[in-house]
């Protein structure tokens, strides 16, 4: 029974340790957005819309395929229908009539309707195709968009990884300070006011510690939500703040036209123009006359007491042209095509206003990759130099010819030359792909 117990809790042991490796997978950018792109509920939203319009497209279609229509009918009157017009008028001159027929009476038939002549047809079809690049370019916007905050978020976290990383080392440093001040002072070589400092710094490093974990945990819980995984699953980032393209930063004409020719966002607003001078036609279509074919097949039949049984079924056809023109329809024609010439306006508008927008835009992309690739070469060199100042303050200290506060000093330095370094960093990777994505740059 032990060893069995034994054995039972050794396979749980296993599958609990299997569960967290898994858990616990590393995660590179580029699986990230492969996760995001499957799972990521708004994009997979926008490829239902998508599906959407195509559905539309086939019920815009439908106006130029025949109709046909099944209806079947069955009464029974209590009194029959008077028929008016039977026999010689009465001396009082009113209209005779008279009441034939069966009780029960059937009436089926199937009627046809092929359109001939539609003139708001073909504007649909053309609306309907428009309306499904529309959505397309909606969905790759809003892909767009949702890769370009997963690719955030993650370097987010990255840079808190690093942050807190670098306030450990910060904190081993005041810690040996720390120490050294309490051998000193127990040894009568030093004042009991440098321990309380050192004590002090270690103390003070502690809740920046703390609000640096609780943001990490944050930003993963975000990372998450994009990927469309469970929040309580366990994530490990991969990759790290390497610096891998340092090119030229493209100008802000070639910007400028990058994003309009492939950005989906701004693409979207050409697609809407086109879109609302088809709902002009379309409406102003409604006013013209519209042709179709008619067949119709009919069986009737009369009877007494329920006995279709025992009844006539006689049946009649017949083929035409329908011909419809619309005289008066309560002025919502013509509102229709106000309502749709006041839309291709606003698109007009929109459009003109979203391109001025894009030049303030473009400007600011650019300027921040420059700002920030001219700040990363800078605190790049400081950092360097401030690590090396360190070192020998440190050699100096131990042999007894640097003080401990011109240490502190190095110390403090040291800390926020890597913290600006890391900003820096931060800042031209994160320029670099807001640049990327305004171009619709997506990979």
């Amino acid at each position: 029974m032990k060893t069995k117990l034994k054995h039972i809790a050794l396979t749980l042991l296993l599958v609990w340790q299997a569960e967290s490796a898994i858990g616990q997978q590393a995660l590179s950018l580029q699986q990230a957005i492969q996760l995001a792109s499957e799972y990521n509920p708004e994009i997979q939203a926008g490829k239902l819309e998508v599906d959407k319009s195509v559905q539309g497209q086939v019920i815009a279609r439908s106006s130029l395929l025949p109709t046909v229509q099944a209806s079947a009918q069955a009464s029974h009157f209590f009194q029959l229908t008077p028929f008016f017009g039977f026999g010689d008028a009465s001396s009082d001159d009113k209209i005779p009539y008279g009441r034939f027929g069966g009780e029960d009476q059937l009436n089926a038939y199937m009627t046809a309707v092929q359109p001939i002549y539609n003139p708001q047809a073909f504007p649909g079809l053309k609306r309907a195709a428009l309306r499904i690049e529309e959505s397309r370019l909606a969905a790759a916007a809003n892909r767009s968009d949702i890769l370009y905050r997963v690719k955030q978020t993650y370097l987010e976290t990255l840079v808190l990884n690093e942050q807190i990383k670098l306030q450990l080392e910060n904190v081993k440093r005041n810690e040996r300070v720390l120490q050294d001040s309490r051998s000193l002072f127990l040894q009568g070589k030093g004042l009991r006011v440098d321990t309380l400092r050192a004590y002090t710094a270690v103390k003070n490093l502690e809740p920046d510690l703390m609000k640096l974990n609780f943001a990490l945990e944050t930003s993963k819980i975000s990372l998450k939500a994009l990927l469309g995984i469970d929040s309580l699953k366990s994530i490990v980032l991969a990759d790290s703040l390497l610096i891998v393209d340092k090119s030229a930063v493209p100008t802000e004409a070639e910007v400028y036209l990058a994003a309009k020719d492939n950005n989906p966002a701004y693409r979207l607003f050409d697609l809407q123009q086109q879109l609302s001078e088809q709902e002009v036609s379309v409406a102003s279509a409604a006013r013209m006359p519209s042709v179709a074919a008619v067949a119709q097949y009919q069986l009737q039949s009369q009877t007494n007491g329920f006995e279709y049984g025992n009844a006539h079924y006689p049946s009649s056809s017949f083929v035409g042209l329908q011909v419809s023109l619309p005289l008066f329809t309560g002025l919502s024609n013509h509102a229709k095509i106000k309502q749709a010439t006041l839309s291709k306006s606003q698109s007009s508008l929109r459009a003109n206003y979203a391109y001025e927008e894009l030049r303030a835009a473009v400007h600011r992309a650019v300027s921040s990759s420059e700002e920030s690739q001219a700040r990363l070469e800078t605190t790049s060199s400081v950092a360097e130099t401030a690590r090396l100042s360190y070192n020998i303050t440190e050699y100096r200290y131990k042999r007894g010819v640097s003080s401990r506060l011109e240490l502190s000093d190095a110390s403090l330095e040291l800390s926020s030359a890597q913290s600006n370094f890391l900003e820096a960093v931060y800042d031209y990777l994160i320029s670099r792909i807001a640049l990327q994505h305004l171009m619709g740059e997506n990979q």
